[in-house]
């Protein structure tokens, strides 16, 4: 049996949600949803390790179109963006178009009909004129190539796979990495363990993190008068978009900010030779900006130490380190981030005359404005290539594909097209444009190795822009730069 509809939406995270609230609003109502996990959310669903909160002021980091004017905090935690997700869910009526538990393998188009034919694991067939990806660049956590990762007898896993029945109390933990998660998860869990063996290959930077409870006062003035919620989020969105300017346009900006944060690891870190450990000696903004304010303090403890000699391999035990000291384990945390630049399709995906899109990506992904790919008609990307921010909210960059997504599929309606496909020039000049501009920026120049980039330098991952240039850009759909066929 092949169930059929108008748009297939692959993820139920933030963009999977706002595509099909879109949908809804032009009354496109023949759509499904098919998520993998057993509940919405994505990132905000897997991710639920102690600590896990957002590094972008909830206020910002939310829909336009739906502000709340409840949230508790600042930067809210993963539960709280969670729920707000579920009750966007309900009150754009989408809990009816969600199917979990249904993990896509395969999608392939049909140019003789002009149709898309899903299949899923456990043998569904979906077929759809339009397929819109929403899985995320976030979404597949990655792995540190260690010798001897799958020895280790004790608990080992992933932050973004937390086991839930995990208790630190009294254990031993090695944790490995000190990205976005590391920064949140040791500091909570270091006042209950034994022992916290911080692994650090490259220490982040970090700023303060501004963070506090939400007044009564103000949630009242957010909930009856409107206007003042929208003015704040119009101030945090300019204050980001200043940011921008760094990492772009000034680069002096962040020799200024690099003296703010180094600082604040002095006034947090008394001892030299753990300061010196944590001091980086790569340009600021390089790798992502980091915000916490117990991070330091955390590391600072008589039971965390924070290991630099490298690791030499992972055995049944625990961790022997390059200086040929070994580290007996109870439990291993891979706190080592996502394969964002490398990874390219999730499940396979052939488009026309039976194109590969991982073939076609192998040397790195690219689309156009992140959103379509030349060759592969009716198919949407939300958070595609080269659409990542290292300074604002990505609610701004999902709003924005989106517009130009319902743009498109409205184009495709009123043509009575069978499909429309992104020209290959087009795509190719774009893609030089971008990845000339990204090499004028700190992310490209900064003299560190980051998940921006893939193996071999290229930045597939990043907007060198602001976001207002890009939801510019997003707009309308740009009727020239397509392959209209009927």
């Amino acid at each position: 049996m092949i169930n059929t509809y108008d748009q297939l939406i692959i993820g139920s995270g933030f963009a999977g949600l706002c595509a099909a609230i879109k949908l809804k609003e032009q009354g496109e109502n023949n759509f499904v949803i098919l998520e993998r996990n057993d509940w919405l959310g994505g990132t905000w669903y897997d991710n639920h390790y102690p600590g896990a909160a957002c590094d972008v002021e909830s206020h910002l980091y939310s829909f336009s179109f739906e502000p709340n004017p409840n949230w508790s905090r600042q930067f809210s935690p993963q539960q709280e963006i969670l729920k707000y997700m579920e009750h966007c869910a309900e009150k754009y009526d989408l809990y009816k178009h969600l199917q979990y538990n249904t993990t896509v393998t395969q999608a392939t188009f049909d140019e003789a009909k002009g149709i898309w034919n899903v299949s899923a694991e456990g043998g569904q067939n979906f077929s759809a004129r339009s397929i819109i990806t929403c899985s995320g660049g976030l979404s597949q956590p990655m792995f540190p190539d260690i010798k001897g990762i799958d020895s280790f007898k004790g608990t080992m896993f992933h932050s973004a796979k937390w086991e839930k029945k995990f208790d630190a109390k009294g254990k031993t933990v090695a944790v490995i990495g000190t990205g976005a998660s590391a920064i949140q998860i040791v500091p909570t869990i270091a006042p209950d363990v034994k022992q916290l063996y911080l692994f650090q290959r490259t220490p982040p930077w970090i700023m303060p993190k501004p963070d506090a409870e939400i007044s009564s006062l103000r949630r009242w003035l957010y909930n009856n008068l409107p206007f003042t919620q929208a003015l704040y989020r119009r101030r945090l969105y300019w204050q980001h978009e200043l940011m921008a300017l760094g990492f772009i346009k000034r680069p002096g900006i962040l020799k200024f900010a690099s003296k703010l944060s180094l600082r604040f690891l002095k006034q947090s870190v008394p001892d030299e030779k753990l300061r010196e450990k944590l001091t980086p000696s790569y340009v600021m903004g390089c790798k992502r900006v980091l915000i916490s304010n117990d991070y330091y303090p955390a590391l600072t403890r008589n039971n965390v130490e924070v290991i630099t000699d490298g690791i030499q391999q992972i055995n049944e035990t625990g961790v022997l380190t390059k200086d040929g000291v070994q580290r007996n384990i109870d439990t291993i945390i891979i706190a080592t981030g996502f394969q964002a630049a490398e990874e390219v399709s999730r499940f396979a995906v052939n488009g026309r005359n039976g194109m590969d899109l991982n073939e076609a990506w192998r040397e790195g992904a690219e689309a156009y404005l992140g959103t379509t790919v030349s060759g592969f008609p009716n198919m949407f990307l939300v958070v595609g290539p080269n659409t990542g921010l290292g300074h604002s909210s990505m609610i701004l960059m999902i709003e924005a594909q989106v517009n130009l997504i319902m743009e498109s599929l409205k184009a495709l309606k009123q043509k009575q097209a069978k499909f429309i496909d992104l020209k290959r020039d087009v795509q190719q000049e774009y893609n030089r444009d971008i990845q000339e501009k990204l090499s004028h920026t700190v992310w490209q120049n900064g003299g560190c190795v980051s998940w921006y980039q893939m193996k071999n330098g290229k930045n597939v991952t990043l907007w060198p822009g602001f976001t207002f240039t890009f939801m510019k850009r997003t707009k309308k759909f740009e009727e020239e730069k397509y392959e209209i066929v009927n």
